[in-house]
């Protein structure tokens, strides 16, 4: 017969067990929402990832109102802090909190989102500021900084999304992104005007999602390309090219067309943080954000990255706060 003292017992050791095991872990990062397009920060030791909420009922068309927050201490266990910000934080905002990108800068965080514009009925791209990698972000300018006015090379009302932010060695910040043409500018260093005209850059093939990073002298520029999308990237010694092409360096996704991605140096390891569709309910407008490890080639080229389930071995970092 099982006593009731065991069976306390029992459920004291299981409750022990659930405590102690991490709450998110491998891949994807989020087992109990959809989320996608992630933005990558390491801060203080801990690596912060920042992803847009799929929120689609049915699979059959996006549905993003809000940017969550994770963070982990060693790539592997990740914890949630809930909402960094919504596409209302921008009150000239309709819907759509797309794909984003942050960056710290003179002690603030500087978080680039893609939202609808209410007065032009099309994509924009606005920036907000906080004090804290988790936030609250508040509109920085309370207007778009990138508009559909702005840029007339298509004429589709989506091709000022995916900004991707980028302050080089001198302190100069640029920015980077587009939809079936790239397209980049500086910024002044307040980080909310551009400084100089909006350029464009003629890629082969380029679709969207660009991404801007540099290492140890080489700049490197990845963006999915063609339709599905699957990533790629160029190199240059310079952040505004030219620019030369490198390579696929991760497929097409299985049950979405879309792959969006940002690299991460953490506790002296390379990382590439990117989304798929792989939850059991995952679709088109159901996505979910995964991370993998990855070596530099010996000449600094990026090799091909499979996707994987189990996600990179822990890399815990003594300074994570």
């Amino acid at each position: 017969m099982f006593k009731r003292s065991n069976f306390k017992r029992a459920l004291v050791t299981v409750a022990a067990v659930l405590c102690t095991a991490p709450a998110l872990a491998g891949n994807p990062l989020v087992k109990d929402k959809f989320t996608a397009d992630p933005a990558v920060l390491a801060d203080g030791g801990r690596a912060y990832v920042y992803v847009g909420r799929d929120e689609s009922p049915d699979d059959k068309g996006y549905v993003m109102n809000e940017w969550l927050v994770l963070s982990s201490c060693d790539m592997k266990n990740w914890k949630e802090h809930g909402t960094a910000l919504r596409y209302d934080t921008f009150k000239w905002a309709k819907d759509s909190a797309w794909a984003s990108d942050i960056v710290k800068h003179d002690g603030k965080y500087w978080f680039f989102a893609t939202v609808s514009e209410r007065a032009a009925n099309a994509k924009a791209i606005g920036v907000a500021v906080a004090d804290s990698p988790t936030g609250p972000f508040r509109d920085a300018i309370g207007k778009p900084l990138i508009t559909s006015a702005m840029t007339l090379q298509t004429d589709i009302g989506w091709d000022d999304i995916d900004p991707t932010i980028f302050i080089d060695d001198d302190g100069t910040p640029y920015l980077y992104w587009g939809n079936q043409v790239l397209k980049y500018a500086r910024l002044k260093r307040n980080m909310t005007e551009l400084d100089g005209p909006i350029v464009t850059e003629g890629l082969p093939q380029f679709t969207e999602a660009p991404y801007l990073h540099k290492r140890q002298g080489t700049y490197y520029l990845s963006y999915s390309r063609d339709w599905p999308e699957y990533t790629v990237y160029a190199t240059s010694d310079k952040a505004t090219g030219p620019w030369r092409y490198r390579g696929k360096i991760m497929d097409a996704n299985r049950k979405t067309k879309t792959v969006h991605h940002a690299f991460l140096e953490f506790n002296g390891k390379s990382y590439v943080v990117y989304h798929n569709a792989e939850l059991p309910a995952g679709g088109e407008h159901r996505r979910s954000v995964a991370v993998e490890e990855f070596r530099y080639n010996a000449d600094g080229t990026i090799p091909f990255i499979a996707q994987t389930e189990a996600g990179p071995a822990a890399n815990p970092s003594a300074s994570c706060k």
